[in-house]
């Protein structure tokens, strides 16, 4: 029976954001900006997918203060890591079985 790959993660942007977060390393956060720049995305787009993905449980996002300015910080949550490589998984056994 195929793996079944998960809807949410599936959308390409989030597909992208799960995939650099995966990437950078298990105890990695990165800054909102960062994030938006490294994916070429609007705050917009970006905040409505990590809304999507924080409500999953896939991601943490934690906001303060870096001295006086407002940060906001993203990380990729243990059950989001999960989920990324179950999907990253059934990703690779489809591409597998076209061939």
């Amino acid at each position: 029976m195929p793996l079944a790959l998960d809807p949410l993660i599936h959308q390409e942007t989030r597909l992208r954001i799960m995939a650099l977060l995966h990437a950078l390393g298990e105890d990695a956060q990165v800054e909102f900006s960062w994030l938006k720049n490294a994916l070429h995305l609007t705050e917009g787009n970006l905040s409505s997918h990590l809304a999507k993905l924080e409500e999953t449980g896939y991601v943490q996002v934690d906001k303060g203060y870096q001295g006086r300015r407002p940060r906001t910080w993203i990380r990729l949550t243990p059950k989001g890591r999960a989920a990324y490589e179950a999907h990253r998984k059934a990703l690779l056994e489809l591409l597998r079985s076209e061939g």
